[in-house]
């Protein structure tokens, strides 16, 4: 019998009945569901006859199948014991939801477990293979089909497969697997499953909670496909496997709908390139995709086949108006998503239908996202398919294990899993990134696992660690991502020359919404709000705010936590149940195309952007990309420049970058200290001069941005305006205007890398002398910071205040802890205490010997946001400012509530630096 027929190509069609299922034998107590926590719109839809009947595995597709979800039988398990062969079980269970699940049946955790059911091969398949497919068993798997096992298989989150043709019979046949799942406690790769949820740990999720099928094949048949798209050749890149190939080859034939654009054949295992002529690019604004058809032919006969699709697009990182950022087909638009961890209270792992399964993702481009960050877990194969057909970016999380230190078998094992993970899904357009590990959950030699998974899937992002901030988590400093956490108000790490600022998880704004909680009244959330109307307000101040963000200092990406609710988390979009969206869906969708339109007008601006931002000069000549350009005595020069340098150094490597003197489609370079001397070329040499006023001078100190002469996406070189065809090249430590050599020396040479400036200060306050910090918001003059019980407060000062007062609202200003081209402020009356921010509150505190410390008491100056008297920028998280509100004095962005309130923002962030009221 033919269980499901497709047509044209991967059109797949949701069958109006359950396809195939065959009746459980002798079963001895009929399947009931439990109640979950919360019913969604889709439990009531679930039964024993359309338990999730669509066809598993759209990237790879034969028109014959047999699906085994449905009820099963299921018995407890003890260690080593017998299979239970021909014994009928004492529950049922509805596969393929887990067992902790209401919809299963069970509703509880167990560590081990039997499942049994029987099936009739369709007499159809007679004269070929059977092939018996899990898409997930978590976590360890032995299958035995007629008394006889076929195998066993580890790991909780990809698919395998058995031939079990040897053990069949003419008529019934039995399954029977057994399941041992220890959760978190056998070291395996877990996400957050835990056997007592609770706070951020979920509910487990054991046993089958995949689909089951059976599918005829013949002996020499294809295994997978792994499709990779060449969008600047015009062409898919293929690789089939195969199982019992010998002499055969492949013919790939890629469609526009019916009509044929392209083909190719080749052999088994060998890359095949399948020509698409003038390519439809995928993007989540249009997510075209092609259908294939790929066929094993002996000679001309056709041996086996399957259909599959395609999507043609481009992945990398590239110098966008100054900053290393991610793109997708050559272009950046920023990339807005959420947190999305595929949990549900009716089947938790396992959504109730294929529908549900379309919901969150359909959601997430109803409010206007463009992303999805899979966290911590892996989907079915037709989750990916709807992100594919509907048009979102995917971060693909590695499932982790708990945070102990993992040992050399836990690690063999996550490695093992990682690599299905990343062969099961390397073929989907939407997934972009690869994100290796998690704050730190049971890291371990994080840059060669980075590595690995580069080595495995170069066509991708790769992301080494989420939250390199947060948790204990170690960078591994590599990877094309550098990811920061920070709850709730948005922030951003600084793009560097070899990896984009990407924001993994930030907002957590939690709201309880009576009659659809998991846990009524007892729901956390980061920080929580009073109703809908403020959870937008809230939100939309975050978008405004990422803005900003993504304008300096480069930010690229941010997640938001989170898209539902999950078990005792309310700080969802949607409620648990996806019954409730929370905020008000049209402020919240403008507010993120918004973000995303500014985000593509910043492709308009140049490599180096629109001028005005300090930056530096790094090398890229391989040996010697320590070296950035600085100037000596007026000449040009590259140095070794690091965070260590001295304070003459770093300003002598940092420089403004400003639109062309002659042209202000092009660059010059005004040092940060000598404000108004440009870098030119004079005798061919680079140096510093003062601007003199004549046109030469303009024309020799402009330089137009052109892409990298190495040809790399993430640097320039600099030719001359008024000598085409020279550019700014290094050699022997000297900066020089050359003319153009065809070598790849000379190329290397004439490459540079934009990089944050070593100054970091853009406006000059003096160092080591005592000074108070003034008020500028009007009305509040007179005030002064100060610190009271080691907090920062702001308070009226005048000649007549006590001693005290007037020894507290003074600081002595001396070269910042952490960086020199900083500051830090030293009380004036407990030498050696700093003012450092904790918790976002400023306070004064002793050191303690950590590089934290020193990084949260260390300030950079710049020119006041009112216009007026100077800010002072947190070292550690760009953008956001000493602020006072209310009195207290905090670091703030200026896109929260209260003391974050953009209200007075720029006045309340502007500082005078006065003479000291205690010198």
């Amino acid at each position: 019998m033919k269980c499901n027929q497709w047509t044209g190509g991967v059109a797949l069609r949701l069958l109006p009945l359950f396809c195939g299922l065959l009746s459980l034998q002798g079963a001895q107590a009929a399947w009931a569901p439990k109640t979950p926590p919360l019913s969604t719109p889709w439990t009531s839809q679930v039964s024993t006859t359309n338990a999730l009947p669509d066809y598993p595995r759209p990237q790879m597709v034969r028109s014959d199948w047999l699906n085994l979800n449905g009820e099963w039988q299921f018995g407890n398990a003890t260690a080593g014991q017998t299979p239970p062969f021909g014994q009928n079980l004492a529950e049922s269970v509805l596969v393929p939801f887990p067992i902790e699940s209401g919809l299963s049946g069970i509703k509880r955790y167990q560590e081990r477990m039997w499942y049994r059911r029987t099936f009739t091969v369709p007499a159809a398949w007679s004269g070929r293979r059977v092939q018996l497919h899990f898409g997930a068993v978590d976590w360890e798997a032995t299958v035995y089909v007629n008394r006889q096992l076929v195998g066993s298989h580890q790991g909780g989150f990809d698919g395998f497969s058995f031939d079990i043709t040897p053990q069949l019979n003419g008529g019934t046949n039995e399954i029977i697997v057994g399941v041992y799942d220890p959760t978190e406690e056998g070291g395996q790769p877990v996400g957050k499953q835990r056997k007592n949820p609770n706070s951020i740990w979920y509910t487990s999720a054991s046993g089958i909670w995949q689909t089951v099928w059976l599918e005829p094949t013949p002996s020499a048949s294809i295994t997978r496909l792994d499709m990779t798209p060449d969008l600047a050749g015009s062409a898919l890149r293929l690789t089939v496997r195969g199982t019992g190939v010998s002499g055969q080859t492949v013919e790939a034939v890629a469609f526009d709908g019916t009509t044929q654009v392209g083909s190719a054949t080749g052999g088994v295992g060998a890359e095949i390139r399948i020509p698409v002529p003038n390519p439809k690019t995928w993007s989540p604004d249009s997510p075209f995709l092609y259908d294939l058809r790929v066929s094993l032919k002996s000679g001309s006969t056709v041996v086996d086949q399957v259909t599959s699709y395609f999507g043609m697009r481009s992945v990398g990182l590239k110098l966008v108006g100054g900053y290393l950022r991610p793109v997708l087909n050559g272009q950046f638009v920023f990339q807005m998503g959420t947190l999305d961890q595929g949990y549900w209270p009716d089947g938790i792992y396992t959504a109730p239908t294929d529908e549900a399964l379309k919901f969150d993702i359909q959601k997430h481009k109803d409010l206007g996202y463009n992303l999805i960050r899979k966290h911590i877990k892996v989907e079915p194969q037709r989750w990916y398919y709807w992100a594919d057909k509907l048009g979102l970016l995917v971060w693909q999380d590695m499932p982790l294990m708990d945070n102990r230190t993992p040992s050399a078998t836990a690690r063999g094992q996550f490695e093992r899993e990682l690599r299905e993970m990343v062969d099961e899904h390397r073929s989907s357009p939407s997934l972009i990134t690869w994100v290796v590990q998690n704050e730190g959950w049971g890291q371990y030699d994080q840059a060669r696992l980075a590595d690995l998974v580069k080595s495995w899937d170069s066509s991708r992002l790769v992301n080494n660690m989420s939250g390199i901030n947060c948790c204990g988590s170690v960078d591994g400093g590599n990877g094309d991502l550098a990811d920061w956490h920070v709850y709730p108000s948005p922030a951003s790490p600084s793009a560097s020359t070899s990896r984009a600022a990407v924001l993994g998880e930030y907002g957590g704004l939690g709201l309880r919404v009576p009659g659809h909680e998991w846990s009524p009244g007892n729901g956390f959330g980061y920080e929580m709000v009073a109703d809908g109307a403020a959870l937008t307000s809230r939100y939309v101040g975050f978008i405004q705010g990422l803005q900003s963000l993504m304008n300096k200092p480069g930010l690229s990406a941010a997640v938001y936590t989170e898209i539902t609710d999950v078990e005792n988390e309310v700080n969802g979009m949607y409620t648990y149940d996806r019954a409730v969206l929370k905020v008000d869906l049209n402020p919240v969708r403008t507010a993120h195309l918004n973000l995303i339109a500014a985000s593509r007008q910043l492709n308009n601006l140049g490599l180096l952007g629109a001028g005005g931002q300090y930056r530096s000069l790094q090398v890229t000549t391989p040996g010697y990309t320590h070296r950035s350009v600085r100037h000596l005595d007026s000449l040009g020069f590259t140095e070794v420049v690091n965070s260590g340098s001295n304070g003459t150094l770093k300003q002598d490597a940092t420089f403004k970058i400003v639109p062309g003197l002659a042209d202000a489609s092009c660059y010059s370079f005004e040092p940060r200290n000598f404000p108004g001397s440009y870098l030119r070329h004079y005798g061919s040499r680079l140096r510093r001069d003062v601007r003199d006023g004549t046109a030469l001078f303009d024309q020799d100190a402009t330089f137009c941005a052109r892409p990298a002469l190495d040809g790399s996406p993430l640097y320039a070189s600099l030719e001359s305006k008024n000598k085409p065809g020279f550019y700014v090249r290094h050699r022997v430590g000297e900066v020089w205007l050359d003319a153009l050599e065809n070598t790849t020396g000379f190329r290397q040479d004439a490459t540079w890398a934009p990089g944050e400036a070593w100054w970091k200060s853009d406006a000059n306050v003096p160092v080591g002398e005592y000074r108070s910090f003034q008020v500028t918001t009007p009305g509040y003059t007179h005030r002064y910071l100060r610190h009271l019980d080691s907090l920062g407060f702001t308070e009226g000062v005048d000649g007549a205040s006590s001693t005290t007062l007037k020894q507290d609202a003074t600081f002595k200003l001396v070269p910042g802890l952490a960086d020199v081209s900083c500051y830090s402020f030293e009380s004036r009356n407990y030498p050696g205490q700093y003012l450092r921010h904790q918790g976002s509150r400023l306070r004064k505190d002793a050191p303690d010997g950590s590089a934290l410390f020193d990084q949260d008491a260390t300030f950079c100056a710049q020119p006041g946001l009112s216009g007026t008297g100077v800010s002072f920028e947190s070292f550690n998280f760009p953008g956001r400012y000493i602020r006072h509100s209310a009195a207290q004095v905090w670091t703030a962005s200026g896109f929260g509530i209260g003391w974050d309130m953009a209200t007075s923002f720029k006045e309340d962030t502007s500082w005078n630096i006065v003479s000291p009221w205690a010198p």
